[in-house]
């Protein structure tokens, strides 16, 4: 049996700021949604600006278990499903990222059944798949939980009326999927409309989809008997270009990014024009700096709110302010778990199970400790960490820069999961970044 390939560890050395230029990436989070999606169409898709991904390559092997081709060529990804013949994702797929369950539509549409492993991805909270099953249900699907996952048949989908009690942005993605094939009409209630959720729409539509955005989040879909294959070029990723910015404001310096579009980052501007930044802005670039960083109270919440993904990068930004910032996640319960290896880092941080910025939310009385409270300046310091999952292992690469001595991180598999060239575009910033064997 051959032995798995050892996971790298980084050693990072602190140089003071970090200053240049980043090249943003095209979106992960829309990447893969958009790989499924092309599994509805009778040609080929293609999709152009891909980040060269873990997750991609994920995502890819999924879909040429169920037979369709996959070539990656680039930032070009292009999948044909004309061959697609086979309605069960092998096992070995739980639990590596969330695209299983979005699988279930298209394959229902194309085979008339799925079995799909559980989801998976980083451990930030419980992602169940209620919202999804509910709503496949609500199409005319049967849906069964086994062990291992779910078992799905449906001779027909039709459309209907789905509310959702949470904007849940992969139940948005999953009935979107499955609604623009269904007969007939599909509304969809208390929808998410984050950036990547309105470009699935839009290469759906591409495709030959009827989909209408409507006030209150509401999405209309006309469902069609079929949609051709399309072009689609993604937007910049909009956590990436957050945590580079950070990266710059966090260690002194000043990071200029090029390739994410003011209007993805608009609510993440204005939190850091609050803690103290300047900004410069044109069409093509963006960049910040700062004399003096100020304390913050952010909630997290759904577009076009404070995204729960640049949390992670915040708090760190929050030890480097002068006085008590305080950051209330509101989308994950777990999502803080991050927090104790920045506080073996020095970092002044302190959990609590209440809601203390904004209105009360979801984790009220559960015992989940979603609220952070975050002295600063902290002196940082190095550690040796391990990364558990993507948006906190960027966080940790960011304290590391600015600590007042070398850390180790391990685990460095998940930033590659979610970063392009993060090794790269660090190293081009002035971080001395060594790679360890696993």
């Amino acid at each position: 049996m051959t032995a798995p390939p050892p996971v790298p560890s980084w050693a990072i050395e602190p140089v003071g700021p970090l200053h240049g230029d980043v090249r943003i990436s095209g979106s992960k989070n829309a990447v893969s949604k958009l790989m499924v999606a092309a599994l509805l169409a009778e040609g080929p898709s293609t999709i152009t600006n891909a980040p060269r991904l873990g997750d991609v390559e994920i995502t890819a092997g999924m879909l040429r278990s169920v037979g369709a081709e996959v070539e990656i060529d680039g930032d070009r990804v292009t999948i044909d499903a004309s061959a697609l013949g086979e309605s069960r994702i092998p096992v070995s797929y739980s639990g590596l990222n969330r695209m299983p369950i979005l699988l279930v539509g298209p394959l229902l549409h194309r085979i008339g059944e799925a079995f799909v492993p559980f989801v998976g991805g980083d451990r930030i909270g419980l992602r169940p798949v209620d919202f999804h099953v509910d709503a496949l249900r609500q199409f005319g699907a049967e849906v069964e939980l086994t062990d291992h996952g779910l078992e799905v048949k449906a001779l027909k989908l039709h459309g209907a009326r789905i509310h959702l009690p949470w904007p849940s942005v992969g139940a948005t993605e999953t009935v979107l999927l499955t609604a623009v094939r269904a007969e007939g009409r599909t509304i969809i209630e208390n929808a998410a409309v984050e950036p990547e959720v309105v470009e699935l729409a839009l290469l759906l539509q591409r495709m030959g989809a009827r989909i209408e955005l409507q006030p209150d989040r509401r999405f209309v879909v006309e469902g069609v008997h079929r949609l051709e294959g399309a072009t689609q070029r993604l937007g910049g990723d909009r956590i990436e270009a957050f945590s580079y910015l950070v990266a710059g404001l966090a260690t002194g310096g000043s990071v200029r990014i090029t390739g994410c579009a003011q209007e993805r980052l608009v609510t993440a501007i204005t939190a850091l024009q609050r803690m103290g930044a300047h900004f410069s802005i044109t069409d093509d670039t963006i960049s910040a700096t700062a004399d003096h960083l100020l304390p913050c109270a952010v909630r997290t919440s759904p577009h076009p709110g404070f995204m729960t993904d640049w949390q992670p990068p915040l708090v760190v930004l929050c030890t480097r302010a002068n006085g008590m910032s305080v950051v209330h996640e509101t989308l994950f319960e777990d999502r803080l778990g991050y927090i104790e290896a920045l506080q073996r880092m020095k970092a002044e941080v302190e959990l609590f199970d209440q809601c203390l910025v904004g209105d009360p939310c979801r984790f009220q009385e559960t015992g989940a400790r979603h609220s952070a409270l975050v002295r600063g300046v902290s002196p940082l310091q190095g550690a040796e960490v391990e990364m558990p999952d993507i948006r906190a292992a960027f966080a940790y690469v960011i304290a590391a820069a600015a600590a007042g001595s070398p850390s180790v991180l391990h685990g460095v598999h998940h930033l590659e999961r979610g970063y392009d060239r993060v090794f790269d575009k660090f190293s081009e910033l002035g971080l001395h970044i060594r790679q360890l064997d696993g």
